[in-house]
């Protein structure tokens, strides 16, 4: 399956969820890392305008996951995160927020996935890391 393929599936997939909620779509993938974008709007924003931490932690947690869901076999296992940090550094600006995962470790049976969150200008605005544990489907 080719670059392409793999990120409409992801977004096919994630139909009808929170993650269709909030505007989120996977938009590239590489050796070793994958990136979703995720609106700045009225769905995503806290009252004053701002950015909504949970929000930001809401696409840590689709893109840290996804990178991890990709990387093993789908028809064998399961992927669910198991924590999750932010910092969120500064304001985000601008109509979006890209997240991009990168494997810090990647074992047999846990991730940990760094993410950075930056705004549509290219400034870091959250800097974040999930843990993903790996686990055998049920026969």
């Amino acid at each position: 399956m080719g670059i392409k393929e793999i990120l409409e599936q992801m977004n096919r997939e994630c139909r009808e969820t929170l993650v269709e909620h909030l505007g989120i779509e996977f938009t590239g993938i590489g050796e070793n890392w994958l990136e979703a974008r995720m609106p700045i709007d009225k769905r995503t924003m806290r009252p004053g305008n701002l950015l909504h931490g949970g929000a930001i932690m809401a696409l840590v947690e689709t893109v840290g996951s996804g990178i991890t869901y990709i990387s093993v076999p789908r028809e064998g296992f399961h992927v669910f995160g198991i924590e999750i940090n932010g910092n969120h550094i500064r304001k985000a600006q601008g109509n979006y927020v890209i997240g991009r995962a990168e494997f810090i470790h990647k074992g047999q049976r846990t991730h940990v996935v760094g993410v950075n969150v930056t705004d549509e200008f290219g400034n870091l605005a959250s800097v974040c890391r999930i843990t993903n544990v790996i686990l055998p489907k049920s026969s």
